[in-house]
């Protein structure tokens, strides 16, 4: 089904997930360290990676910004700690998911089967639309296609994710979305994990934004929405 390249230093690490995606159907291929992990990327493609942080040679953030130079494939880090700086490191980079050690090897295939049929689904999308929206007589303009976005007719550099999750906002303009929604649609899971994703890939989205941050206003207890007239 997915060709899977797992990456981690404890082989233990590497032949528990490989076991559980292989009973799946799935091929893997596996690194010792975030160098191997780059070389094996330019020399042929995966459909989504799964990375520790805390490697030899390369740790996992190097790994992921050599690797978002040459592809966009998901990349789901592992990391024996959840701070936030991590995650929000994580997420900039182009990180599409953030599991914690120790984790569920099932929740995993779960968490990668979700990743790959969102990708699916936006890719399927994006070539059946070609879509330009502008706001505030287009200081703010979104190509939903080419997924660009310009402030002001300056370019916006925006992870993968919060592309996706602001164009998902932007399409549904004015409208509450609620957490699980907002999950459900972007991340491809109906509320599965960590709902702290959100807010950090929100968060992240409001920089990129500038002056259009308070844009994205928070609805207490229920999610965010996307105010156009604000």
């Amino acid at each position: 089904m997915y060709h899977i390249l797992v990456v981690d230093d404890e082989s233990r690490i590497r032949a528990i997930i490989k076991k559980y995606a292989e009973f799946e159907g799935h091929q893997v291929t596996e690194a010792a360290d975030g160098m191997e992990a780059v070389t094996l990327c330019r020399m042929q493609s995966y459909d989504i990676i799964i990375m520790d942080i805390m490697m030899p040679e390369l740790d996992g953030f190097s790994a992921c910004r050599e690797i978002r130079k040459i592809s966009e494939t998901p990349i789901i880090m592992l990391s024996a700690r959840g701070e936030e700086y991590d995650k929000i490191n994580g997420f900039e980079l182009g990180v599409d998911d953030y599991v914690v050690k120790p984790f569920s090897p099932k929740e995993l295939m779960l968490r990668v089967e979700a990743i790959m049929k969102r990708a699916k689904s936006a890719e399927s999308k994006q070539k059946n639309r070609n879509v330009v929206i502008e706001l505030d007589n287009g200081g703010l303009r979104a190509d939903v296609t080419a997924r660009l976005v310009y402030i002001d007719g300056e370019r916006v550099d925006m992870s993968p994710k919060e592309y996706d999750l602001f164009f998902y906002m932007l399409s549904n303009r004015n409208i509450a979305l609620s957490r699980e929604k907002l999950l459900c649609e972007v991340w491809g899971y109906d509320f599965y994990g960590d709902a702290r994703t959100l807010d950090t890939h929100i968060k992240l989205l409001r920089k990129s934004l500038g002056r259009y941050a308070d844009y994205i206003v928070t609805l207490r207890g229920v999610g965010y929405r996307f105010e156009e007239t604000r």
